[in-house]
């Protein structure tokens, strides 16, 4: 789990702002350090945000809604592309964090190593402008690998279908890779060969009684030509015209004549349409899997854009101009939680004595986003790096 902070410095900046509000600001980057190192509570990097255009109070109140909203769908995005990914990978699927890259790094570091990324969201652009880019950009990921997804599915879910039809009971799954023309009389105006279903604890029973179950059954023409873990499959040979009553008789016996016509192009096709599905998927594969290892990075890197925006925009509504502040990430030691939470109030609760009352959730006051009912004297948001575990 990977929160920041982002107080404000307490000094009023100069006029000369720029050079002063770097120096102000690593003082407020030195205590926080300090305080959060005496107890381990914490590893703590800066979150480099440039100088972006801050436009209008309107249009920053509207924003702070609209980035909300974005925030949540760029996740929701960003964590379907990794799902999809561990589901593609299948019997790899161990594999699948290695593939979860942004811009080449994983995700921790490049999340610690944080940097804008300037061709992509030109900072001379406006703020609404930046989230519009950003929007557009991640839509477009969610509707390609809906469109992917849809055509690898249905490949994958042929192929699984004729995979199960080789794997079920032998009195339903293919015989395309069991029989084999030799197995059978063909052609014959008076014999017919047929295929019976034996339980294995029936085999002794079966060779003792088949050529009495009908008056024309070809003696000694029964064989055992496949079996499974609970049965096996037996042809026995017979005049065409004992057929019904020799599978009467069986049935008594729980020996089940499979329904079965030898086709060989049948069974060819079969073979081959399993064949070419298999070739399918392998050849789409490869492809596929760049394709998510890319998308997943833009979109990775698409919500740590947004949330820099979403800290920027709420600490120009909550602290005013000109921009004064210390964007920080914290990577808080599990123990530590609550800890660091007392630390960080005391270190920036006179920043916002509000913080410190209760607040309703349901109250709309813009720029404080209290519905994510999570307040605090210092602008907050949580970054879940387990991108692939169920809530």
């Amino acid at each position: 789990m990977t929160r920041w902070p982002v107080p404000p410095d307490s000094a009023q900046p100069p006029t000369n702002y720029t050079t002063m509000w770097d120096k102000t600001c690593q003082q407020t980057w030195e205590n926080l350090n300090a305080e959060t190192s005496r107890a381990s509570l914490s590893t703590n990097y800066k979150f480099h945000i440039p100088d972006l255009k801050v436009g209008t109070l309107d249009v920053l109140v509207g924003l702070s809604d609209e980035l909300a909203k974005l925030d949540t769908f760029v996740e929701v995005v960003v964590k379907k592309v990794a799902h999809y990914m561990a589901d593609v990978l299948e019997d790899t699927r161990d594999r699948v964090q290695e593939n979860l890259l942004a811009n080449g790094f994983d995700l921790v570091t490049y999340v610690t190593r944080y940097q804008w990324d300037m061709a992509k969201y030109p900072i001379k652009q406006s703020l609404k402008n930046i989230s519009d880019i950003i929007s557009k950009q991640v839509a477009q990921i969610d509707n390609d690998l809906k469109a992917r997804a849809s055509v690898y599915n249905n490949l994958k879910g042929s192929l699984q279908s004729l995979e199960r039809k080789n794997t079920g009971s032998l009195l339903t799954r293919s015989l395309a890779d069991v029989v084999k023309k030799e197995h059978f009389i063909l052609d014959s105006e008076y014999l017919v060969t047929l295929l019976i279903v034996i339980p294995k604890a029936s085999y002794s029973d079966w060779e003792k009684s088949y050529e009495t179950l009908s008056d024309m059954v070809v003696p000694r023409s029964s064989k055992k030509i496949f079996e499974d873990q609970e049965a096996g499959l037996f042809t026995v040979t017979l005049f065409h015209r004992a057929v019904d009553d020799f599978k009467h008789n069986a049935r008594q016996l729980r020996f089940m004549v499979r329904d079965f016509l030898y086709n060989e192009e049948e069974l060819r096709a079969d073979k081959d349409a399993k064949s070419r599905l298999a070739s399918d998927k392998k050849k789409q594969f490869g492809p596929l899997v760049r394709w998510l290892k890319v998308n997943f990075s833009e979109a990775f890197i698409a919500w740590m854009h947004v949330k820099a925006l979403r800290v920027f925009v709420e600490s120009v509504l909550r602290y005013g101009l000109p921009v004064n502040f210390q964007a920080m990430l914290l990577q808080p030691n599990r123990k530590s939680m609550k800890r660091l939470r007392e630390v960080l109030h005391s270190l920036y609760r006179h920043l916002d004595s509000s913080a410190a009352a209760v607040i309703d959730p349901s109250m709309d006051i813009p720029g404080l986003n209290l519905s994510q009912q999570e307040y605090y004297p210092y602008v907050f948001y949580k970054v879940d790096l387990n991108l692939l575990e169920h809530k």
